[in-house]
């Protein structure tokens, strides 16, 4: 099933457990994909697109076998 709720730096930030203004530094510095979404000049990101990138980030071992 696919995950369609949009996301905020807030939202984010309650996902990986960090400040918001960590989340902002994230993509200030190229480390966020691009967002899903932009309303009103705020960035958006798909629950999903967030989860893979969580998955991807190096350091995150969950899911993945040691060895």
């Amino acid at each position: 099933m696919t995950d369609r709720k949009l996301w905020s730096y807030q939202e984010i930030a309650a996902h990986i457990r960090v400040r918001t203004d960590t989340v902002r530094s994230y993509r200030k510095h190229g480390l966020l994909p691009p967002p899903d979404h932009v309303e009103g000049g705020r960035p958006y990101w798909y629950a999903d697109t967030v989860r893979a990138w969580v998955a991807a980030r190096p350091g995150n071992n969950r899911g993945r076998g040691r060895g």
